[in-house]
């Protein structure tokens, strides 16, 4: 199986992610900080501050306030965050990073990048772009999320063994850090807590689909199914891929009633996956009925 479900199921099941882009600009949603270093008071000494040279550092200075780029950002930001303008707004974040590579505003950028590209199913640039924001903000939970969840449903059915491998361990390790961050994320000021729940919990779906979907890929079913059950209980609505990948997994650890059961939700939900889910229904009833024939 190689693409699943990263065309309009994607952007379906992104609606709540993008609803909160607009509090993006606050740098709050979905990151959480690094731990402030406790600062230890000098010992009392003669104050010799007239006599010491500042010294050099390699660190950049913070880039100066540009009316211009900040003109830019509020332009970028009055785009509106829907289907129609997606790809205006694509335009519009990779041209302002293209033109202020230094940017206080490109961590902003990036994240949109990611959450917009996920949307459009373009997984590659989706990743691209999800690396430079994991370098600004590497606890930013959504990003981790989003990247842990779409890489193994996206996967190349031509790789090697080893570059199979390398990427499942990395959205392993997107995944896993998400669900450790997603109990410090705080509510930004002015969000709702009903669109606060709703798009933390579907942060959350996500970073457990993507275990999930890296334990199926690595035939681990038994491992699979915990994670993808948690996975679509958290969704705030159902993402059919995962009751697919569930009942598969059910079904290859000879679990066929969990299955059908899975199938069936999967065939009551609007999408490409319909008949295929329907046609898994019978198949699992069959095998079902064949174990039970089965003298023990």
């Amino acid at each position: 199986m190689g693409m699943m479900g990263m065309g309009k199921n994607t952007a379906r099941i992104m609606g709540s992610v993008i609803l909160v882009a607009a509090w993006a600009a606050s740098n709050t949603w979905g990151q959480t900080p690094a731990p402030a270093q406790q600062q230890t008071p000098p010992a009392s000494q003669p104050d010799k501050s007239k006599d010491q040279v500042q010294p050099l550092t390699m660190t950049p200075a913070a880039p100066p306030v540009n009316a211009e780029e900040d003109a830019a950002i509020k332009a970028f930001r009055d785009i509106p965050n829907d289907p129609a303008n997606l790809q205006k707004k694509l335009q519009a974040g990779n041209d302002f990073v293209q033109k202020y590579p230094t940017s206080r505003y490109r961590a902003e950028i990036y994240g949109w990048l990611v959450r917009g590209y996920m949307t459009g199913g373009d997984v590659p640039k989706m990743q691209a772009a999800g690396e430079k924001d994991l370098e600004l903000n590497p606890n930013d939970v959504q990003v981790l999320a989003i990247m842990g969840n779409a890489l193994p449903r996206a996967l190349p059915s031509n790789l090697s063994p080893e570059e199979k491998e390398k990427i499942l361990t990395q959205a392993e390790q997107y995944s896993n850090k998400a669900i450790e961050l997603g109990p410090t994320i705080t509510k930004p000021a002015g969000m709702t807590d009903e669109m606060f729940i709703g798009a933390k919990n579907q942060t959350m779906a996500m970073a457990y689909s993507g275990l999930g979907l890296v334990a199926f890929r690595r035939g681990k079913f038994s491992d699979a199914i915990p994670n993808l059950e948690k996975s679509v209980t958290l969704e705030p609505e159902p993402d059919p891929v995962n009751y697919y990948v569930l009942a598969l997994s059910n079904e290859k650890a000879s679990h066929f009633d969990d299955a059908v059961a899975a199938f069936t939700k999967c065939a009551a939900i609007p999408s490409g996956l319909q008949a295929t889910c329907k046609q898994g229904i019978d198949e699992a009833k069959k095998l079902s009925s064949t174990q039970m024939s089965v003298p023990k």
